[in-house]
């Protein structure tokens, strides 16, 4: 599956190679974009199917899609498997509920977070303090692509475990081995991932 997964990510463009910065400020010859994932049910599903396997042994109880690429793909699992889903609002509205989490839970319930990808890691506090603040407990991470930046030993080190379908390098290796991209490209990005991995 990992194999069709990643095929299928650069079939519908979802892989670029260039000049990219990432949300962590770092400078990459490639990105992911998994924005695109909306548009294409199909791989979609794909991708659900594959997150579905990688919680099995899990303990949660609810789902939590983190806004705003992640929350189709948690969506479809929800649907799947009729797990309930909630997720961190962006903005916090001042009026209504007011709330920061949406969705149904109790005090005490445990999460699963569902991202789309993880580069350093240091995003991924910000990701669950609402969830934390508002009593939810968080354990376990999955997500599509792991860029291999240092992000899963730094959520270890703070006592959460990362879960990831595909690693940045698989993904590399598996357009390479298909010829769907250059011996150029393969190499600057395969060079620049050694460099930057913690």
């Amino acid at each position: 599956m990992k194999k069709e997964i990643a095929i299928a990510l650069h079939e519908i463009g979802a892989v670029k190679f260039g000049e990219f910065t990432l949300k962590s400020g770092i400078k990459s010859p490639i990105y992911i974009d998994l924005r695109l994932l909306i548009s294409y049910p199909k791989v979609l599903k794909l991708i659900s199917k594959a997150m579905i396997e990688l919680s099995e042994g899990l303990e949660f109880d609810v789902i939590a899609g983190i806004p705003y690429t992640a929350l189709p793909i948690a969506t479809a699992i929800s649907i799947e498997k009729d797990w309930p889903m909630t997720y961190a609002r962006k903005e916090v509205k001042d009026y209504g509920t007011k709330k920061k989490i949406e969705g149904v839970y109790k005090e005490g319930d445990t999460a699963l977070i569902i991202d789309d990808l993880i580069t350093t890691g240091g995003s991924k506090f910000e990701t669950v303090e609402p969830f934390e603040a508002s009593g939810l407990k968080i354990k376990d991470f999955i997500v599509l692509v792991d860029r291999e930046q240092g992000g899963g030993r730094l959520l270890e080190e703070k006592g959460y475990k990362l879960h990831s379908v595909l690693g940045i390098n698989e993904l590399l290796d598996v357009l390479n081995e298909e010829k769907k991209i250059s011996e150029d490209d393969y190499k600057r990005a395969k060079a620049f991932i050694a460099e930057t991995q913690v």
